[in-house]
């Protein structure tokens, strides 16, 4: 569990990134709860001092931190995020499969990531799938 401040910088840094600007009634890009990993001290790609850093992938056949191949991305809103807020982030395992092919079998699982206003409400949902080979 970790809080996520939605803050003004921070939000014009996201849309700009994304060659937009922010909404302009204070709310943030719809992308933006993927952001929280910059406040994530568990995150596997924040850099750490005296640490090697495996996510770039700059060297062949360096692990780029997940363990897996980032499938799919999905955010649920219940209510808008607003700048100011800080929201209280919960992280949890979801479902998992299994589904053979042509090319050999893959496992695939799903990470929750739910967002919750100060008064414990769940406003947002990002939901994270993840492939690996067998």
């Amino acid at each position: 569990m970790s809080d996520f401040p939605i803050e003004q910088g921070h939000v014009l840094a996201f849309a700009r990134a994304l060659g937009a600007e922010p909404p302009p009634d204070g709310g943030v890009p719809l992308t933006f709860p993927i952001a929280y990993a910059h406040f994530d001290p568990d995150w596997p790609l924040v850099m750490r001092p005296g640490q090697p850093w495996h996510g770039s992938g700059a060297e062949p056949g360096e692990s780029r931190g997940g363990g897996g191949l980032h499938a799919e991305q999905e955010f649920e809103y219940f209510r808008p995020l607003r700048v100011g807020e800080t929201l209280t982030v919960h992280k949890r395992t979801g479902r998992t499969w299994t589904k053979e092919g042509r090319s050999g079998v893959l496992d695939f699982a799903e990470r929750h990531t739910d967002f919750h206003d100060a008064a414990g409400e769940l406003v947002a949902r990002a939901t994270t799938v993840t492939v690996v080979k067998r």
